[in-house]
């Protein structure tokens, strides 16, 4: 309530004269005055002192018209930059995806919305499923690519494509020499994996149970590509989406039964309005649905 009543004030400071002040604010010069008088009564002390038609300021008005000044620039300079990161054209977009989709279908994705709207900007964020959908709520990202879709009813998610996990083998392990597999082959080697908490964890962790085992895990890490080197080197093996590039030393095996395959989706909260760019980048990001991988 005291924003709207400085910036009154300051007008008549420094107009020095609370009609011109009145018709400048576009408000019946009663009103602003009545404005004002509360304001000294809400802070106990004379602000302006009447001579004639005009208003000079006392040492009060005077030390309270510099800290006005400041706050209300303070104000319009985020009424600026709020009404900036709206912008349809060059308004910024807070996106999250996870780690193992920031090599290549990020860029790609990013890359044809640019040549539509080639002055949004974007705050990227790469995290986990779970650590992206409470700062979704926390109001610091606007949308994410997650895996699995979440079903929280605050949450609105919508699949965009279908990611073939294989299975990760050292190239000396008893079955590089196969193209396909069970994942119950591999039911008593040590596995590396993706510490709990991830998405692709608890997605690998349901697909060995569908096989009939539990998973016995030998290293965790949070990045694909050091898994991908773990494996490499023989420590264990991992289901995991494809390399952006072939890994020395590790082969892929195609998983027959189950069918591991994890749903990418787009997530967003529900109920809050998405800004201009943001409403933008899920709309092209939807028109892509089955195409989401296709980046070549």
């Amino acid at each position: 309530m005291l924003a709207p009543r400085l910036a009154r004030f300051a007008a008549v400071a420094r107009l020095e004269h609370i009609t011109r002040a009145a018709e400048e604010l576009g408000v019946p010069q009663p009103t602003l005055s009545r404005a004002i008088a509360r304001l000294e009564a809400e802070l106990g002390v004379a602000l302006l002192r009447r001579e004639g038609r005009a208003v000079r300021l006392t040492r009060a008005g005077r030390l309270l018209l510099d800290s006005a000044e400041r706050a209300l620039a303070e104000l319009e300079r985020g009424a600026q930059a709020a009404r900036a990161e709206a912008d349809p054209e060059t308004g910024r977009v807070a996106f999250g995806f996870l780690h193992t989709l920031g090599t290549d279908v990020v860029p790609a994705l990013l890359r044809g919305f640019r040549a539509e709207h080639p002055r949004v900007r974007f705050q990227l964020v790469q995290d986990y499923s779970a650590s992206m959908q409470d700062r979704m709520r926390a109001g610091e990202l606007d949308l994410c690519l997650v895996s699995p879709i979440p079903a929280d009813p605050d949450l609105t998610a919508r699949p965009l494509d279908e990611q073939v996990l294989h299975l990760a083998v050292p190239a000396d392990h008893r079955l590089a020499g196969r193209r396909r597999i069970r994942l119950a082959e591999v039911a008593e080697e040590p596995f590396v994996a993706v510490a709990p908490g991830y998405g692709l964890r608890a997605i690998s962790d349901e697909f060995c149970a569908e096989a009939g085992f539990t998973p016995r895990i030998a290293f965790e890490g949070e990045d694909a590509e050091t898994l991908r080197g773990l494996v490499a080197v023989g420590f264990g093996v991992a289901l995991l989406p494809p390399g952006l590039v072939p890994r020395p030393g590790v082969v892929d095996l195609t998983v027959t039964a189950p069918r591991t395959r994890r749903v990418i989706g787009l997530a967003w909260l529900s109920g809050r309005p998405l800004t201009a760019p943001a409403a933008a980048f899920r709309d092209y990001a939807l028109s892509r649905r089955g195409r989401l991988l296709d980046h070549g």
